[in-house]
């Protein structure tokens, strides 16, 4: 059968990427290698594989390198590992004196939001929410704002405002700028042709 398309495996004929010429079998394995790590890091993207009692490489081989780690009372260990920018979730996952897992959450939500308030040093905030999606400095008013992403229907994000010594001067919610753009974008494309009234 010259004529017809050769099968790999038992399930689906060979993709061609250009007419007449049929994938290699080696650039055939290389793209699902691709997939197999784009899988995998997905996979690792939350801490659903993380059990309370796993050590600090059990949990590096499954979340990777953390994007922050914090000392926390009686030799214990906060990890961070922040999937921004544009990712909505930091996840949190607590160790103690002996390496070993004690739980973990993922912060970037209301009740953890709430646990912010002006006065609060820098050094209270980074291990609460992690590593800002955004920073902002704020000229006129000598402010440095951190913004962060998180999972809400709003298209609004959390910011912390702080002054020149690093101590929190303002809370608040405000829109999302990455969800203003595609608003406009979305104006722009229904409103493109129409001749204005």
């Amino acid at each position: 059968m010259h004529g017809g398309p050769r099968i790999h495996g038992a399930l689906e004929p060979a993709r061609r990427d250009a007419p007449g010429h049929a994938l290699s079998p080696l650039l055939v394995a290389r793209r699902r290698l691709t997939l197999i790590a784009i899988l995998a890091s997905c996979a690792s993207y939350g801490p659903g594989r993380v059990r309370v009692g796993q050590s600090a490489e059990e949990v590096a081989q499954a979340m990777g390198e953390p994007t922050g780690r914090y000392t926390l009372a009686g030799g214990a260990v906060r990890l961070e590992y922040a999937r921004g920018p544009y990712g909505l979730h930091t996840y949190m996952i607590d160790l103690d004196a002996a390496g070993r897992v004690t739980g973990w959450a993922q912060v970037l939500d209301d009740a953890h939001f709430a646990q912010i308030a002006p006065g609060q040093s820098r050094d209270d905030v980074l291990p609460r929410l992690g590593h800002p999606s955004d920073t902002r400095y704020i000229g006129w008013q000598k402010l440095v704002v951190w913004a962060y992403r998180y999972d809400t229907p709003m298209c609004q994000w959390f910011q912390v405002s702080f002054d020149t010594h690093w101590s929190v001067a303002d809370v608040s919610y405000g829109p999302d700028p990455r969800c203003e753009a595609g608003d406009r974008k979305e104006h722009a494309r229904l409103t493109r042709g129409m001749a204005p009234r």
